[in-house]
């Protein structure tokens, strides 16, 4: 028999101020069901939903720690607390907390692990399973770069390199465990360096940092503490990239290399890491977050819709009203793959592509529903399905979809396609929605 999942044998409650924002806050770790995972919720805040800590769910920072969030909350400096419930291997918990950040307690996740074990774990009846991780990822820019190789175990070896004087190059290399973990990185704590403290803090960083939870270098030394671990620095990018690497959504195995990287490249090859993720995971929980002025980019589609190139025509959503409409939108560049055999003296986008296109945009206006995310719309059927107009390579699409009947398993929308304000395309479509289309489910939609 394999590893069960686990989570923690009851409630454990922290208390402090956050480290970048100053202010007191108060979290709460509760005991979750098997294949839950791991969630966060925002107490403070009325009818705030749970979501899962997981790369989809990411909002973007100013690079300094890692940001949870949704369209109207978020949750920073998360790292510590996820690096702590991967490295005692806990699979599902919900962390409750009244503010916007974490407490930084002492700059590590040493009070995180000593307060779980302390209390201990509740093995759960489901299996642990591992992240299928069969070939080489690789994430390089300028002088950070990270290489995730397949292995048998979790290892990380991490190489750090600021090329100054106050602090000089430190390696570390080892076996993860919940042992390793507890005894030689969990309380390795934050730093920065002398010259950095004062510019960090007018751009709004530390506000709640001191001597006690930070570590500031000069000359190799923490002013007014003193070291752990002669690579504490080290050890404490270790502990960073495995809370990063937490968000993957789903444990593995295998070889981290790292050199020189922060939250901000942690993240992007986390991205890669999803792709990874068996069926069981494949489908998590996934939330909107609008680009600048309410919009969707592709990225964010990608977060609803499971499309993929060449089979996603999507490049923008640009305005929903939540259940009801939305309008998006596609350039049809020169280059599109379709033109290369449909007419290529005559250039003309297939009309099934503009029915597949407008379909995808409704297929968003549904699965964004709270209750629909992780899930997929098959097309069960097309209706008063007409052509006005032929479309050509440099127009740009704009799809207008309106849903018109929704039950619990099955959907219907009405959609248009413009180009310019010239109708070109029109149709009904039905959908039938789905969790994660498991094999039997899918062969019954084949079926009808």
């Amino acid at each position: 028999m394999g590893e069960q999942q686990r989570t923690i044998r009851q409630e454990l409650q922290f208390e402090g101020v956050g480290i970048h924002s100053g202010r007191p806050v108060r979290l709460v770790l509760k005991p979750a069901l098997a294949k839950s995972g791991i969630r966060f919720v925002r107490t403070d805040i009325s009818n705030s939903e749970p979501i899962r800590a997981i790369v989809e769910n990411v909002s973007e920072g100013r690079g300094r720690q890692t940001v949870l969030g949704t369209a109207s909350w978020k949750i920073q400096t998360i790292e510590h607390l996820l690096a702590a419930l991967h490295g005692l291997k806990v699979d599902n918990v919900l962390v409750a907390v009244n503010g916007d950040e974490l407490p930084a307690l002492d700059g590590s996740a040493k009070a995180y692990v000593d307060t779980i074990l302390k209390a201990g774990f509740e093995e759960q009846d489901a299996p642990r399973e591992y992240m299928n991780i069969t070939t080489p990822i690789y994430y390089y820019e300028k002088d950070f770069s990270i290489a995730i190789l397949p292995a048998e175990e979790l290892l990380v070896s991490y190489t750090l390199s600021y090329a100054h004087p106050d602090l000089t190059d430190q390696f570390f290399s080892s076996a993860i465990t919940p042992e390793i973990f507890t005894n030689q990185i969990a309380s390795a704590r934050t730093f920065c360096l002398k010259e950095e403290a004062e510019a960090l803090r007018k751009l709004g960083f530390g506000q709640g940092a001191n001597f006690s939870n930070t570590l500031v270098f000069e000359k190799n030394q923490p002013i007014q503490n003193a070291l752990r671990f002669p690579d504490e620095a080290c050890r404490h990018k270790v502990l960073d990239l495995l809370g990063d690497l937490y968000l993957a959504g789903q444990p593995f195995k295998a070889h981290i290399i790292a050199c020189r990287t922060g939250h901000q490249q942690n993240l992007r090859v986390v991205k890669q890491l999803a792709d990874y993720r068996t069926a069981s995971y494949q489908y998590g929980e996934r939330v909107l977050l609008p680009a600048e002025g309410g919009q969707w980019s592709q990225a964010a589609i990608k977060r609803i819709l499971p499309h993929r190139y060449p089979f996603l025509f999507l490049d923008r959503i640009l305005e929903m009203e939540p259940g009801k409409k939305i309008v998006g939108m596609k350039k049809v560049a020169v280059k599109e793959y379709f033109f290369q055999g449909h007419f290529p003296g005559h250039p003309v986008m297939p009309g099934v592509l503009i029915i597949e296109a407008l379909a995808q945009c409704g297929g968003f206006l549904m699965l964004s529903k709270p209750g629909n995310l992780g899930k997929i719309a098959y097309f069960m059927t097309i209706q008063n399905a007409k052509f006005r107009q032929p479309v050509l390579p440099g127009d740009e699409l704009r799809f207008e979809a309106e849903v018109v009947r929704e039950r619990t398993k099955t959907g219907e929308c009405v959609g248009r396609a413009y180009v310019g304000d010239k109708l070109v395309c029109e149709a009904e479509v039905r959908f039938a929605i789905v969790d994660g289309a498991p094999a039997e489910e899918e062969k019954q939609i084949h079926e009808r």
